[in-house]
């Protein structure tokens, strides 16, 4: 079939002819130059050619291939790197089969350290303890989309009560959904210790005569819900103590550390389990979780020194002990952080005191004992230490440590200055 054009084809159809396949080049307008690639085949024979010429003809060989001498000096750093013998590495299928009998050679020597992977009555413990999460942060972000949803329809009760899903907000909350459209018997439904007023509660359920059926609909949905969730959350709670029953001994130890409680040391038993028998040491505990100082090297230099993924369950649980720990007061681990905070920061400040929160941890399961909160008491070597410090005072001043009797007057006291 022929077509015939009226007009000709546009510019951007010039380089097509009709049956689709391309025109010849025009020879009016030039060629758009393209950019080398090299081999990594071709750069090792250059520079092997380019090191074993004599100093006169390493020129010759530069414009012969039409390459500068920034060339050489990037390959040569690539291949001295190990890059160049990489890449010209034979290409081909993988050798699969025979890297499966190379690790099985050794693992069988002992030479592979395997993955973490605790044992089905542990993982169960973790299914309950990140279902039991999950379920508090998504009644959480109900609690949230509920509060904004009030705003919307103006009703301001987050602004007289702290927790809307309280005792006095859940009642006045119920009722809105029930129908209830009078301000001032909303009001009656807060409990008497709250902090605010009759008034002030009544001013901010001025809008509830105004509040619609279907806006009163979508108010019961998000109780149902958050109710739903926290039913969710106490389900999962008592099953995983029912299940944790046994080592009640261990979630008491750890609930005794400061910035832990009972909720957190039951997820944490469900990580790394009751005795933390798969880590030898607090270092392979930390690495592990994540706590610790990473290390990303290359040609040996460290690029950064920012912590590993790790195990994020409990990275959340620390990262929230450690919070709480540097506000006990009295607590080790406030001291501990008034001296990071300074040179540090407040965030790197609460990672090192979970860093120090985690080895705490893994001496109290792993070896059975008990945590003793000594605060700032001196140890022995600490009191050694200001114990000798206290007698040079003394002796400076004059006095007798041994017997406090006061001794001749020392020369390097000043006139005039009292040794009292």
């Amino acid at each position: 079939m022929t077509v015939t054009l009226d007009r000709p084809l546009p510019a951007a159809d010039a380089g097509v002819v009709a049956d689709g396949k391309p025109a010849d080049p025009d020879p009016e307008v030039p060629e758009r130059a393209r950019r080398r690639t090299f081999t990594a085949r071709y750069k090792l024979e250059v520079l092997a050619a380019y090191d074993a010429a004599e100093p006169g003809e390493k020129g010759a060989i530069l414009r012969r291939e039409g390459l500068y001498s920034s060339h050489i000096v990037e390959w040569r750093r690539a291949r001295d790197a190990g890059a160049l013998a990489a890449l010209a590495a034979p290409r081909g299928r993988k050798r699969d089969y025979a890297d499966a009998e190379r690790l099985v050679r050794r693992l069988i020597a002992g030479e592979l350290v395997l993955s973490y992977v605790p044992g089905r009555e542990q993982r169960l413990w973790r299914m309950l303890a990140r279902e039991k999460h999950l379920a508090r942060r998504a009644r959480v972000q109900q609690v949230n989309a509920l509060e904004a949803f009030l705003e919307q329809i103006r009703i301001k009760l987050s602004s007289v009560l702290s927790d809307i899903t309280g005792v006095s907000g859940w009642r006045i909350l119920e009722a809105l959904a029930k129908g209830e459209p009078e301000p001032a018997k909303l009001a009656k439904l807060a409990d008497p210790s709250v902090q605010c007023t009759r008034e002030q509660i009544q001013a901010a359920l001025a809008a509830a005569p105004h509040v619609c059926a279907e806006e009163r609909a979508v108010l019961r949905q998000f109780l149902d819900r958050i109710e739903l969730f926290g039913k969710q959350i106490a389900d999962n709670d008592r099953l995983l103590a029912a299940c944790l029953a046994r080592y009640q001994d261990a979630v008491t130890r750890l609930a005794e550390i400061a910035g832990l409680g009972a909720d957190s040391a039951q997820q944490m038993i469900a990580e790394i389990g009751p005795k933390a028998e798969a880590f030898d040491s607090p270092a392979q505990l930390s690495s592990w979780i994540g706590v610790c100082p990473g290390r990303e090297e290359s040609a040996g230099v460290s690029k950064s020194d920012r912590s590993p993924k790790g195990n994020r369950p409990m990275r959340r649980l620390l990262a929230q002990c450690a919070n709480a720990a540097i506000k006990a007061k009295g607590s080790v681990f406030e001291l501990y952080y008034r001296r990071k905070v300074a040179h540090l920061g407040h965030f790197q400040a609460v990672w090192a005191v979970a860093h120090k929160l985690c080895r705490v941890i893994w001496k109290v399961l792993h070896d059975g004992v008990r945590y003793e909160e000594r605060g700032s008491r001196l140890n022995s070597k600490q009191e050694a230490k200001q114990l000798q410090r206290l007698k040079r005072t003394l002796r400076l001043l004059g006095y007798d440590p041994n017997s406090l009797r006061k001794l001749q007057a020392p020369n390097n006291i000043a006139p005039g200055l009292s040794m009292v």
